[in-house]
């Protein structure tokens, strides 16, 4: 049986001990869930969860401006990437000395089940994959159960300041939103993450995010922000639940409900 990656390329179960190591800080959190601690090998210094298990590997760098002699000594068998978050440069020397190179590129909530049997499957956790299925099925049901219920809102999310950064509808961050009935603004763009005209934009909104990262927006932010757009409602929101994928995701929607819900429910009051 065999497996693709997000580039077409087909992997097979590997039949021996894998060394692996990961790029991509959800990717590492993802298999740690699937039970690969102990065979993880190396990871950048932004995979930083679960903490008890990342401190004891080896940090090769940034996701971008990795260290390759480094990762060339821990002498992996596989390597985990991402389109959006390495630099294909970058990654393809690895192609040299790296027997697997996955690579992976989530855009959409449900994408995640693919990535699951992708990496259960490579590295015969199929039993795991299949239990992280079940609960990203359940917090997706009750997720869009509420979003049913709700009428759909536009919002800003931020995720800089000075330029005001947003995200395009083509990005995970906001098909995340969507599956909460939450539409991102603005509606088109050229780019992933565009530039926009805070009041402007602001004033189509129902709600403006000002999310944890990557710049980390505050209560402080937040205050100021809401007396600049008293007809907007500002809110605080957890850039990881929203934009890590992988296991994360699963908590991710459960916080997207909760939020969600929770806002409904002081709109009202």
């Amino acid at each position: 049986m065999q497996w693709s990656d997000a580039i077409g390329k087909h992997h097979r179960r590997y039949p021996g001990k894998p060394r692996i190591v990961s790029l991509v800080p959800s990717l590492t959190e993802l298999l740690v869930a699937l039970g690969l601690a102990e065979l993880l090998v190396g990871r950048t210094g932004f995979c930083i969860h679960p903490r008890q298990v990342v401190g004891r590997l080896p940090k090769l760098g940034g996701t971008k401006g990795f260290d390759v002699d480094k990762l060339r000594a821990l002498q992996p068998t596989h390597v985990l990437v991402n389109i959006d978050e390495n630099r294909r440069e970058e990654v393809e020397p690895l192609r040299d000395f790296v027997p697997h190179l996955i690579v992976t590129h989530p855009l959409a909530a449900r994408d995640n089940l693919e990535l699951y049997r992708l990496l259960g499957g490579i590295f015969d956790r199929e039993p795991q994959a299949a239990a992280l299925t079940a609960e990203f099925e359940r917090e997706w049901l009750a997720l869009t159960a509420l979003a049913d219920l709700l009428p759909r809102q536009r919002v800003l999310y931020l995720i800089w300041q000075q330029p005001w950064l947003s995200v395009a509808r083509d990005t995970y961050i906001s098909r995340m939103l969507a599956a909460a009935g939450w539409d991102t603004l603005p509606v088109d763009s050229a780019l992933r993450y565009p530039e926009v005209d805070l009041l402007t934009v602001a004033r189509q909104a129902e709600v403006v995010f000002l999310a944890s990262e990557p710049y980390p927006f505050r209560e402080q932010h937040r205050r100021r922000l809401a007396s600049e757009l008293a007809d907007t409602r500002v809110a605080l929101i957890d850039g990881e639940m929203v934009s890590w994928y992988g296991s994360r995701a699963i908590a991710g929607l459960a916080y997207l409900r909760q939020l969600r819900a929770g806002l409904a429910k002081s709109g009202e009051n």
